[in-house]
C-alpha cells in the first residue's frame, strides 16, 4: 500500500545487473557528430568528469537513489574514488565534449572476475538524443576489451527505459534483479513528477 510504504519511509527501485560479452564482435564506435570530441582519461580532467555526471544525473532517478550523483562535490568524491580504485581502467574511461564544453563521460574499471564494470555514463540532457550514450558505451568496451577483459558489466534503474534498450541493442542482458532501498519522502520531494509507486 502507498500509505504505508511512506509511513514506513523507505522505497524500492528496481535494478538490473547486466553483461555483455566482450568476446564476440564489439561494434564499432561511431563517429561522433560535427563539434563533438573525445577526451581520453588524464587526472586534470577529472573535476570535469565530475561536472559532466552532475549535470547528467543532477535531476534523474539515478541522482535520488544515489544522492552523491545529484551534486557536484559528490560527484567529484566519486571520480576521486573511482580512479583510486585498484581496477581502474583508463582505455575505458571517456569524455567527449562539444565545442570545449564537456557533455557526456563513462568510467570503467575491472573486478576481480575479469569482467570490465561500467561505473557510470552520463550524458546531460541538452546533449541526449546524438548518439553520445551509444558512443561511449561502446568506447568503453573496446577499452575493456583492449585491457583483456572478456566481459562488460553494468547495473541501471529498471525505470531508466532509453538506457535499458540502448544497453541491450548493444548485446548487454539482464543477469540479475536488484532492489535498492531508498526514503520515499526524500526520493518524493526530490522529485515530486515521478509516480514512485506505480
Amino acid at each position: 500500500m502507498i500509505a504505508d510504504d511512506v509511513q514506513q519511509g523507505i522505497t524500492y527501485f528496481k535494478r538490473f545487473r547486466m553483461e555483455a560479452d566482450l568476446l564476440a564482435s564489439v561494434p564499432t564506435v561511431p563517429e561522433l557528430p560535427l563539434g563533438f570530441a573525445w577526451l581520453p582519461w588524464r587526472e586534470d580532467l577529472l573535476e570535469q568528469h565530475a561536472r559532466a555526471k552532475q549535470q547528467s544525473f543532477h535531476n534523474e532517478v539515478d541522482g535520488v537513489i544515489f544522492p552523491n550523483l545529484s551534486n557536484y562535490e559528490g560527484c567529484l568524491r566519486l571520480m576521486r574514488d573511482i580512479w583510486r580504485r585498484p581496477g581502474f581502467c583508463a582505455a575505458a574511461t571517456w569524455l567527449i565534449i562539444h565545442d570545449g564544453v564537456p557533455c557526456g563521460t563513462i568510467q570503467g574499471i575491472s573486478d576481480r572476475l575479469g569482467a570490465g564494470v561500467v561505473q557510470n555514463l552520463g550524458v546531460i540532457p541538452a546533449y541526449r538524443g546524438r548518439g553520445i550514450g551509444t558512443a561511449l558505451m561502446l568506447k568503453a568496451m573496446v577499452g575493456f576489451r583492449q585491457a583483456g577483459l572478456g566481459r562488460a558489466a553494468l547495473e541501471v534503474t529498471a525505470q531508466n527505459g532509453a538506457a535499458v534498450r540502448l544497453y541491450r541493442r548493444l548485446g548487454f542482458r539482464c543477469r540479475r534483479t536488484l532492489y535498492k532501498a531508498v526514503d520515499a519522502l526524500a526520493a518524493a520531494a526530490a522529485t515530486p513528477e515521478i509516480d514512485w509507486w506505480l
